[in-house]
């Protein structure tokens, strides 16, 4: 009956709490390194403080999805908001637009790089 009892509150313990609201995410989108054109970089989309966990994350190259890109995964801080950090490899070179478009709860905003060129 004890272990019970302890499993039942180490269980409520774990779970979020019932005042959580909807919180939007916060978005960075940045290379590893300066951008140049001609150089292989990483483009990097990192988004935190959002609730609840579901979201989904696109890089884009002139509007299409970039293939090969990797997603850590999902973790959360104190305050139950999570965060998330999508990268790819990727060489920019004149004209071309890259960006992260992050839908959380049905809305989608779309971030662009912008280049330290």
């Amino acid at each position: 009956m004890k272990a019970f009892v302890c499993a039942v509150l180490v269980g409520l313990f774990c779970l979020p709490p019932s005042t959580a609201k909807q919180s939007p995410p916060k978005v960075q989108v940045y290379s590893r390194r300066p951008g140049e054109v001609g150089k292989e970089n990483t483009l990097i989309c990192h988004v935190t403080s959002f609730y609840p966990p579901e979201i989904s994350i696109q890089l884009t190259k002139n509007g299409a999805k970039m293939t090969g890109a990797q997603q850590t995964d999902l973790a959360f801080e104190e305050n139950w908001h999570y965060h998330l950090t999508k990268h790819v490899a990727f060489t920019p070179k004149p004209g071309e637009q890259f960006a992260c478009t992050v839908t959380h709860l049905g809305v989608s905003k779309t971030y662009t790089w912008e280049a330290d060129m």
